[in-house]
């Protein structure tokens, strides 16, 4: 897999600063749980190693997977960019054509993605609709509720 990952430069520093914390922080929090569990003895029946050596591999994939997104990653600023079509790191306000109901996303990576915050992945189905449309156009969205209508009433570029 040797795609590269689109992400804001605050994405990418906190998957760094995360990274950071796994391995200076929980990894040797988890090595010293696993030292004490072991020192009870008996470890066929310790529930505390056992929980331990699950968290261990835990910790182990998540730096792994944290390890290939931030070699793969693809950073994206957007300072200065013009706000004329949407774009990765754009901020939409759409109208639900059918409610008249105003949301706003903003366009981000996968790993920044937090619909409740308004953050949603750049290869969501909202997003790809919404890739190099303009204020006023209209778009169909496919969601699992069936086809909403939205119109694109503004498109803008917040710092990240």
């Amino acid at each position: 897999m040797d795609q590269r990952v689109p992400m804001t430069p605050r994405g990418y520093e906190a998957l760094k600063v995360e990274l950071k914390r796994l391995k200076s922080v929980d990894r040797p929090a988890n090595i010293k749980d696993i030292e004490e569990a072991i020192a009870h003895g008996d470890l066929s029946e310790n529930a505390e190693y056992h929980a331990a050596k699950e968290k261990q591999a835990h910790i182990a994939g998540r730096m792994a997977m944290l390890d290939d997104r931030i070699a793969r990653a693809q950073v994206i600023d957007t300072t200065g960019k013009t706000a004329d079509k949407v774009s990765f790191g754009a901020t939409i306000k759409l109208s639900d054509i059918e409610t008249n109901d105003e949301v706003v996303y903003t366009l981000v990576g996968e790993e920044e993605a937090d619909a409740s915050q308004g953050r949603i992945s750049v290869t969501s189905p909202v997003a790809r609709a919404l890739m190099a449309k303009e204020v006023g156009d209209e778009v169909k969205v496919k969601v699992p509720k069936g086809v909403r209508e939205f119109e694109v009433l503004e498109i803008r570029f917040d710092p990240l």
